[in-house]
């Protein structure tokens, strides 16, 4: 179903495991070099406007998935962990047939970037990793966003998080119950936000790979960016001035050329 302002929706029935299937609902933008933009525990919103925009400006198809449990879609009990997650956008890749494609995820989206850079190298052109979690950093340590309330969390994920800061009491009963569906699935693909076998895994990772990190990033700082790219053979890194753990928000601009120049130094649109 495409939409007055051209995004597509569509729920594709993918195999899972060793039995039954999952319902993964994708919006879809654009035409050409296929983009992969893999949401953190934000959800799928806070990768809409930079779809958007990256469609807008660029011969690109973008392809936004909404992770199964978020937004209140439907998971399937026995998809339950980031690499399972991982092996399901493998397998939508396959299902449409997706070639030369850059996946850039956030937070625990980046997490999931990263074990699909490990799965479907073949059908990649490149990872671009933005505030990603998943490595155990010493000294690093990120917080529990469980236990902290929505303002601590804005508090630590933007530069200025005060053009960004909701008040709970204005939001609809809607907002709220996609708001604890989404932290009820990020709490069950990533009861802890790291994986003690990753950063050793990441040596086979054959793609080229940027590591993004905001210079006012609290969740998973500049530290902790440059240690994620120590650990993935011949990764860059990139520090974005004046943001915080989502410049997919933040400061979309930039984000956007940080990307874009990436894999496409010298192209023009």
């Amino acid at each position: 179903m495409k939409s007055a302002d051209g995004v597509t929706m569509t729920t594709y029935q993918l195999p899972y495991a060793s039995s039954g299937t999952v319902d993964l609902l994708v919006e879809e933008r654009g035409e050409g070099q296929p983009f992969l933009l893999l949401h953190g525990g934000a959800g799928p919103m806070s990768m809409a406007r930079f779809a958007g925009m990256m469609a807008g400006r660029h011969p690109v198809r973008v392809i936004t998935p909404t992770h199964p449990g978020f937004a209140r879609t439907k998971r399937p009990d026995s998809l339950n962990s980031v690499r399972g997650l991982a092996q399901v956008y493998a397998g939508l890749l396959d299902n449409i047939g997706a070639s030369d494609v850059t996946v850039v995820g956030n937070s625990v989206g980046g997490w999931i970037a990263a074990e699909l850079a490990l799965l479907a190298a073949p059908r990649l052109a490149g990872v671009v990793l933005v505030g990603a979690t998943g490595i155990d950093v010493p000294g690093h340590p990120i917080p529990d966003t469980s236990k902290l309330t929505l303002a601590e969390i804005m508090s630590l994920s933007y530069h200025n998080p005060n053009p960004f800061r909701v008040d709970p009491a204005s939001m609809t009963d809607d907002q709220r119950a996609f708001m604890a569906a989404n932290r009820a699935a990020l709490g069950v693909y990533a009861p802890q936000m790291t994986d003690p076998t990753l950063a050793a895994r990441l040596a086979g990772v054959a793609v080229p790979v940027l590591v993004i990190s905001g210079d006012s990033d609290r969740i998973v700082d500049a530290g902790y960016g440059r240690a994620y790219a120590a650990a993935i053979p011949g990764a860059k890194f990139e520090l974005l001035a004046g943001t915080g753990h989502l410049p997919q928000i933040e400061t979309p601009e930039l984000l956007l050329e940080t990307v874009w120049n990436f894999g496409h130094a010298g192209q023009t649109s």
